[in-house]
């Protein structure tokens, strides 16, 4: 069974110095979690059995000050989905909170002269909040917001990106005083049972193993006022969001989660080569191959581990038949996943799904 090697892990092994560390991983407010832990706590869950395994402590969930390692964060949501028995934590918990929880990132938004402004601030100063997700607008034939992960690996989440979606299209109805609908909205993860509550609560599709994750909207809603706007008070807002900006500077990304998040849309569609990541990195493969020897990783071993993480994410929790899931690997045929499956662990896939860990 391999035994993948993340950056977190190396901090906490020791293998990489306190302060480098603390610079590689990612951090957010937390106040998702805190949500996600209010809720188990009201369910009757002792949850703090669930922090322990996410990486978390009571003191850093009492303290709202606090931030949290993103990866944590991601973590401790998909625990406590499963304690709770809620397979859309994150959609659910996003409806329920009072935007202003947010912070300074909702009152900058909030107090902008049209929508087209407020997520345009909200894509310059998303990383306030969360630096492992950076928002992105685009504004052509329609308008588009999107989600990269920045030194975080993508595959491992689902919760987080269901509120930030969730949550978004709350704001931009709440701010116009309008029920706006979106046009479409793409996960990059897979799911096979969408509730009616999800797509009645966006109206429009909703396409999961898409190639993004983005929310699409009619070229008209850049100009819709917002209903609180404050010219004076949003150029003060913007002053203090730069100088939050600063402080919380983009951290580059860990190399390991930049190719795993490169990996992923490829494994389907062709034979993942190094030559094809380095270059969607930017970088040449002399240069990737390099700098995984100084990390002491290669990317055979990354790639193995990749698929590995994923075979069981599927498995464990998508219906997905396991045809598609070995498609979704990159393995031409099923055979070809169930022995490296059953190398991997000792068990089909098939029997992994009767009897789950």
């Amino acid at each position: 069974m391999p035994t993948p090697t993340t950056e977190e892990q190396k901090v906490s092994s020791g293998h990489v110095s306190g302060l480098e560390g603390l610079a590689a991983l990612p951090t957010a407010s937390g106040g998702i979690a805190r949500l996600a832990y209010a809720k188990c706590e009201r369910a009757g869950i002792r949850a703090g059995a669930l922090l322990h395994k996410a990486g978390l402590t009571r003191v850093q969930i009492d303290d709202p000050q606090t931030r949290l390692k993103v990866v944590s964060q991601i973590k401790f949501l998909n625990l406590a989905a499963k304690a709770l028995g809620d397979e859309f934590l994150g959609f659910h918990l996003a409806q329920a909170f009072d935007l202003r929880e947010i912070g300074l990132l909702h009152y900058v938004m909030a107090s902008s002269d049209v929508l087209g402004d407020a997520l345009q601030r909200c894509a310059h100063y998303s990383m306030i909040n969360n630096e492992g997700v950076r928002v992105i607008y685009r504004a052509a034939e329609h308008i588009a917001v999107g989600f990269e992960y920045i030194g975080v690996t993508r595959h491992s989440d689902r919760h987080q990106i269901e509120f930030f979606m969730t949550t978004l299209i709350r704001g931009c109805r709440q701010l116009t005083g309008r029920q706006l609908r979106p046009q479409c909205i793409t996960l990059t993860h897979h799911r096979t049972d969408v509730p009616n509550e999800l797509t009645k609560y966006f109206g429009c599709t909703v396409v999961f193993g898409g190639a993004v994750d983005e929310v699409t909207f009619p070229k008209m809603i850049e100009r819709l006022p917002i209903s609180g706007a404050d010219p004076f008070l949003n150029a003060l807002l913007r002053r203090y969001c730069d100088e939050a900006r600063a402080v919380r500077a983009i951290k580059p990304s860990a190399l390991r989660s930049s190719i795993e998040n490169a990996i992923v849309p490829l494994l389907p569609h062709d034979k993942i080569r190094a030559t094809r990541i380095s270059s969607a990195l930017g970088i040449s493969k002399r240069t990737l191959v390099r700098r995984l020897t100084s990390e002491g990783l290669s990317f055979a071993g990354i790639l193995h581990d990749l698929r590995y993480d994923l075979a069981k994410r599927y498995l464990s929790e998508t219906g997905l038949p396991i045809s598609t899931i070995a498609w979704l690997l990159g393995y031409e045929e099923v055979s070809s996943f169930t022995h490296a499956f059953k190398r991997w662990t000792g068990k089909t896939p098939k029997q992994l799904r009767l009897t789950p860990e």
